[in-house]
């Protein structure tokens, strides 16, 4: 059963799938870092608090920060575009497979209909 799982993990399958995690989880951090340091900011002047987090509203002793909602929300769009360049990139660099050649179009149905008229007559 070892054998089997060591040779599990050694799929490159599953290594690449292993640096896609882990670069993912960096990319997220990132991301976070840029929507609470520089965007959550730039938004903040224009709503006079000092982060997104912080805003939020009170109904009933209920409190709802729309605030970190925002900030999700600011970060999903970044990955997704992100995510939509690289796809894009990436497509670009795959090279398609070239069309096969059509094959010489043959005679249409009217053609063979006339041929076979005209052979007919001829008999």
């Amino acid at each position: 059963m070892l054998k089997e799982f060591r040779d599990f993990i050694a799929r490159g399958n599953m290594l690449d799938l292993a640096v896609g995690v882990i670069i993912g989880g960096a990319f997220t951090a990132l991301v976070g870092s840029l929507t609470k340091n520089l965007i959550g900011p730039l938004i903040g002047m224009f709503t006079k608090t000092s982060s997104l987090a912080s805003l939020s509203f009170t109904i009933m002793n209920a409190k709802f920060t729309y605030g970190a909602f925002l900030n999700d929300i600011i970060n999903f769009l970044i990955t997704a575009f992100v995510v939509f360049l690289l796809v894009k990139f990436i497509n670009k660099l795959v090279r398609k497979p070239k069309p096969e050649e059509a094959a010489p179009a043959g005679p249409t149905q009217e053609e063979l209909l006339t041929e076979i008229r005209d052979l007919l007559k001829e008999k």
